[in-house]
């Protein structure tokens, strides 16, 4: 039975992997892959052209609501324009057929038994699956983190701007000018660049916060429209966004230092204390031995 098993499992991987092998030159559109903006590491480059491929046969079958949620989560994790969610999902196809793949070739290799490596082609073929997820989880949650060190410093310099005379949209532009480098202040430029093309600034602002995904971004935007609609001074408003902002940055670095003993624990428990036992209880354990024998 795992003889049947593992053939059959054996067949599937070939037919995959030989149908990896022809359908980048299969697929249509290579100049629209060529054009892709890579902002994703290295090592996913050399790998588009059977994405771009995959993403075109799997378009067709991807639901709607799917599709809207992953567009969000890349968007949030600042993937550029390019990459849609058919790529999301081909990138998962792909990970999962390589990696399926893995357990098969060390069975034929005889570095692994047949029933051992049909064990193992499930699993590798779920954590294909779940590998991307889990890096776009990660990239969207560092990119949140790096925008919520950012903001404190940009609302500190459009406050000190407006204060000094500038519009907000004056103030912006000199925000996104000096800035500290980093995602908040590409998308802040992003904004601008709307603004430019002719769109509204209450909805370019809503476009801004769309991407960053930050609830502190969300209430800016709040507050500068409501003020806009009353009427009322943006200093004041803008100022109070800061120190709360920062505010907020200051507890969440106090309930990471909080967080650190308890964190420490696992380590201490079952890396430190055994080699301190080991150094303080052996001499004894050695003298108690010498005087017994």
């Amino acid at each position: 039975m795992w003889f049947w098993l593992a053939c059959l499992a054996a067949g599937i991987s070939l037919c995959s992997l030989c149908w990896l092998v022809v359908m980048p030159w299969a697929a249509r559109g290579g100049s629209a892959a060529a054009a892709v903006d890579f902002r994703v590491p290295a090592a996913l480059r050399w790998a588009w052209p059977w994405v771009a491929a995959c993403a075109a046969a799997s378009r067709p079958f991807i639901p709607w609501n799917l599709r809207a949620s992953l567009a969000t989560r890349l968007l949030r994790a600042g993937l550029p324009a390019s990459w849609q969610a058919e790529h999301f999902i081909a990138l998962q196809i792909l990970a999962a057929i390589v990696l399926a793949a893995a357990p098969i070739l060390a069975m034929f290799l005889g570095a692994m038994s047949v029933g051992t490596a049909a064990a193992f082609v499930p699993a590798a073929a779920a954590g294909g699956l779940c590998w991307p997820a889990y890096w776009l989880r990660g990239r969207a949650a560092a990119r949140r983190r790096i925008m919520l060190k950012e903001f404190p410093f940009l609302l500190d310099i459009g406050t000190l701007c407006v204060e000094a005379g500038l519009n907000l949209h004056g103030a912006l532009q000199q925000a996104a000018a000096h800035g500290p480098p980093g995602p908040l202040r590409d998308e802040l430029r992003h904004a601008l660049a709307d603004m430019r093309a002719g769109k509204a600034r209450s909805e370019a602002l809503q476009g801004l916060a769309s991407r960053c995904g930050l609830d502190a971004v969300f209430g800016l935007v709040a507050a500068i429209a409501q003020a806009d609609q009353l009427g009322m001074s943006l200093a004041p408003i803008l100022r109070a966004q800061a120190d709360q902002r920062r505010g907020e940055r200051f507890l969440r670095a106090e309930k990471l230092a909080l967080e650190a003993p308890v964190k420490m624990l696992f380590p201490m428990v079952f890396c430190i204390f055994p080699c301190t036992f080991l150094i303080i209880g052996l001499p004894i354990a050695a003298r108690l031995l010498g005087l017994a024998s």
